[in-house]
């Protein structure tokens, strides 16, 4: 942990200079960090006094909501530097599109990061294809993922560890696909080297980020 705690918060000109690459660095580094138990001291009270009047946020990370991935301490983020958006699953939809392209087009963020993690709930439910009031429509939209992954020894059920595995894997893929099948403006600004998107796994024993090259 360093010694003086940081009180300063990305800029428009810093956001500006940053690359899709370099974002995608910083972030690697910043889990590297969380890992290794060695993240930022950062002074958030003046933080939060600095963010007040805007926000330029390096990256877009979509996450599904189980409560033991904090998004922020999980790349060494601080106030502003990251838009997060959560539903069980991790997957898009029409309200999460919304609202990458305002992070990305209007806000300026360089990077969409898909992330999903091992034994998640929302995927085991959709292996054994749980029905339970709205969370029923919910599952439906990881279906796909579901189908998509054969040939998995074992029991096609939940309890099978490594089925889990690979279909949260594939979600992940197929949710980076779709957000540039289903967004033209995403898709362009990756297209002219402005974004980057791309998908990863969270370790939940290491709290190791895996990224999909």
């Amino acid at each position: 942990m360093k010694d003086e705690p940081v009180d300063t918060i990305l800029t428009k000109e810093e956001q500006a200079a940053l690359t899709p690459d370099a974002v995608l660095a910083i972030l690697k580094e910043g889990n590297a960090r969380f890992v290794e138990g060695d993240v930022t001291h950062r002074d958030h009270r003046e933080q939060v006094r600095l963010a007040a009047a805007g926000q330029f946020p390096k990256a877009f990370i979509l996450s599904c909501v189980d409560s033991r991935i904090p998004v922020e301490d999980v790349f060494d983020r601080g106030i502003g530097d990251i838009f997060v958006g959560r539903i069980a699953g991790n997957f898009v939809n029409v309200d999460l599109l919304g609202s990458m392209e305002f992070a990305c087009k209007v806000s300026g963020s360089k990077l969409i990061v898909v992330l999903g993690h091992e034994s998640c709930g929302a995927i085991k439910g959709a292996i054994d294809r749980v029905e339970l009031g709205n969370l029923t429509a919910l599952l439906q939209s990881l279906h796909p993922a579901v189908d998509a992954v054969q040939g998995v020894e074992g029991p096609r059920s939940s309890k099978n560890d490594a089925l889990v595995h690979h279909v949260a894997e594939e979600n992940v893929r197929l949710n980076v696909a779709a957000i540039r099948d289903k967004s033209p403006i995403l898709r362009a600004m990756e297209d002219a080297g402005e974004l980057l998107i791309v998908g990863a796994m969270y370790a939940m024993e290491t709290g190791k980020v895996t990224f999909f090259e």
